[in-house]
């Protein structure tokens, strides 16, 4: 059953399609039109020119779902990150402009502050304490923004208990009742975010995120936010980072009926691609096994920054 790939082939459980994965975009409002991460060789800063371009490409070779990152200049962040709630932010503009451009991708819009507070925390800080009540009222307020903007989904990732049903609530009664949310819902103190942070510059300039994201040495503890989520309204619910947390992706799939995201992260991304430049693994290989075993643990989406490499190998 083994003995060629036709026959393996046939007989194989798990496969997944171009149309399940979501590309993660930084997104920048500069004229270069594009500027490499030297943390994640092979991804870009984008001009809002050349984002369009790198939609259209995904869009012809059926990769739909669009996450998008900005880029924000130091001198827009506040020690509450009052940017994010403004109509003509970055990212508000390049989602109008995206719909109109191509009004049949979905574009996943950020939910949360660090890319907008000059201290790198997802909330408002105050005397070294994220303020948990406090953040989710201005989250509210940018998820409203990017719905407005034409955001098919809204995708909080900061990790404040509550915001998924205010966010609802604030959707519903403004007649977003469309806009979908995907929920950060297990996302970890993770040591695999690093190249995403130095991507934005938004590493935390003091202290961590552990007070409000989840311990790594916890699974239960996704149970019970996934419960919250679900019951908050969430449409999605969302595993990160993706091959440390399989178990979770798994626990997740198996005990709700929503849809089960998992993000495969910078750190991962990395990982491989400078242990392939080593020359100690193949890299086409690794990325096709990777995925699929993301897959396999149950998640129903996928986002990574392997999009390109994966419509190559998918074709």
């Amino acid at each position: 059953m083994r003995r060629n790939e036709t026959i393996r082939a046939a007989v194989a459980e798990t496969d997944f399609t171009l149309a399940q994965l979501v590309k993660p975009l930084f997104i920048q409002n500069q004229t270069k039109l594009k500027t490499e991460i030297k943390a994640m060789p092979g991804q870009y800063r984008f001009a809002l020119k050349e984002t369009l371009h790198e939609i259209e490409f995904s869009m012809k070779n059926n990769v739909k779902s669009f996450a998008l990152f900005p880029v924000i200049p130091p001198a827009k962040k506040n020690a509450i990150g009052t940017h994010a709630l403004e109509k003509n932010n970055l990212a508000a503009v390049a989602i109008s402009k995206i719909k109109k451009e191509f009004p049949d991708c979905v574009l996943y819009a950020d939910i949360a502050l660090d890319p907008y507070t000059s201290h790198g925390h997802d909330g408002v800080l105050q005397n070294g304490k994220i303020l948990n009540d406090e953040s989710v009222g201005l989250l509210v307020q940018q998820a409203l923004l990017m719905a407005e903007a034409g955001a098919d989904f809204v995708a909080p990732s900061d990790m404040m208990d509550g915001r998924v049903g205010a966010i609802r609530s604030a959707l519903d009664q403004n007649n977003f009742t469309e806009t979908g949310i995907l929920s950060y819902t297990a996302k970890y103190a993770s040591n695999f975010y690093g190249p995403f942070r130095d991507a934005l510059s938004s590493a935390p300039k003091t202290g961590n995120k552990k007070t409000y994201q989840m311990d790594y040495r916890n699974k239960n503890e996704a149970l019970i936010e996934a419960r919250l989520d679900y019951e908050e309204g969430a449409d999605i619910l969302m595993v990160k980072p993706a091959l440390a947390y399989l178990d979770i992706i798994q626990l997740l799939k198996q005990n709700f009926s929503l849809p089960i995201a998992a993000f495969q992260v910078s750190g991962e991304y990395a990982m491989i691609k400078f242990a392939a430049k080593a020359g100690v693994i193949n890299e086409s290989q690794t990325i096709l096994e990777s995925v699929c075993a993301i897959k396999r643990a149950g998640a129903d989406i996928i986002f990574t920054y392997f999009t390109n490499e994966l419509i190559k190998l998918k074709v």
